[in-house]
């Protein structure tokens, strides 16, 4: 395996000279993990970029995959340096859908098992992005509600299909789609198969912004450098705090949930160093 300047290859269990939690985020060149069949991922500035790379069938999941998916997300998770997370599909497609023909002899463990391709990624405590740039059809869409935000090229298409397939929705797809844009969409949809393209995605508050193609990474990957450059344990206490706030009835609730993490937070050197400078900043004695 080579290390250069510039880029750094590790395998899941050991590295060549350095463990992987050894770089923190920023200042270092682009980080690749091992090669896999189907599935590439880098790291650079603390964003891991993770893309399906099975274009011959669209990304569509299947076993192979769903197990590449896992094994990345271990990887980078177990990175200290990493601090978000980017998954796009290679061109021309997002994913298309879940590979059905081998579930075997249990159908309800075999579709548990395809659906792990994206509860994987829903289940990250790193901050997600899904960078649709084309075709997201049935598990497609799952595998981009179940990420924090959605950034669409203008090219992408969401497509549930479950119904023109002859199928009933599956991984939790009926209940995503409800909560990101809505009753009357989400009917839209999956009842009377609407099709969304990005700039339609938008309007409907499925995806958070769509740009044009050639900008779709660079958006995607700048909006994750964000998260990216806090400190890491502040982000996933972040996220967390999302996720609980969901389940949160009341106001007051949610204040008492939110003062544990913030009093924790105001006590930390990242906190203690930033304020130090913007009071430099405005007394004048600091740049």
């Amino acid at each position: 395996m080579k290390t250069t300047q510039t880029t750094r290859t590790y395998e899941k269990a050991s590295c060549d000279g350095d463990s992987p939690d050894a770089h923190m985020a920023g200042g270092r060149g682009p980080v690749q993990t091992p090669s896999m069949a189907e599935l590439q991922t880098t790291v650079e500035a603390g964003v891991a970029l993770v893309t399906l790379d099975a274009s011959h069938r669209r990304n569509a999941l299947n076993l192979d995959l769903v197990n590449e998916i896992e094994a990345a997300f271990d990887t980078v998770e177990a990175d200290e340096s990493v601090g978000a997370v980017v998954v796009t599909g290679a061109a021309p497609a997002f994913c298309a859908g879940a590979d059905l023909s081998h579930l075997g002899e249990s159908q309800r463990e075999g579709l548990l098992r395809i659906y792990e391709g994206f509860l994987r990624i829903g289940r990250s405590p790193l901050p997600t992005i899904a960078a649709v740039n084309g075709a997201a059809v049935g598990a497609g869409v799952n595998l981009a509600l179940v990420c924090d935000v959605i950034v669409a090229g203008t090219s992408a298409r969401f497509d549930t299909r479950f119904l023109q397939l002859g199928l009933h929705p599956g991984g939790g797809h009926t209940w995503m789609l409800r909560r990101r844009v809505g009753p009357q969409a989400a009917a839209a949809m999956v009842l009377f198969g609407e099709i969304l393209d990005g700039p339609a995605a938008e309007q409907a508050g499925l995806a958070w912004r769509c740009v044009p193609d050639d900008e779709l990474l660079p958006t995607a990957l700048g909006l994750a450098s964000r998260a990216a450059a806090a400190p890491r344990d502040l982000v996933l206490q972040v996220k967390q705090t999302l996720v609980d706030v969901a389940l949160v009835p009341a106001h007051g609730e949610a204040v008492e949930r939110e003062l544990t993490p913030q009093v924790w937070s105001i006590n930390q050197p990242a906190f203690q160093e930033r304020l130090a400078a913007m009071q430099r900043r405005i007394s004048g004695t600091g740049s």
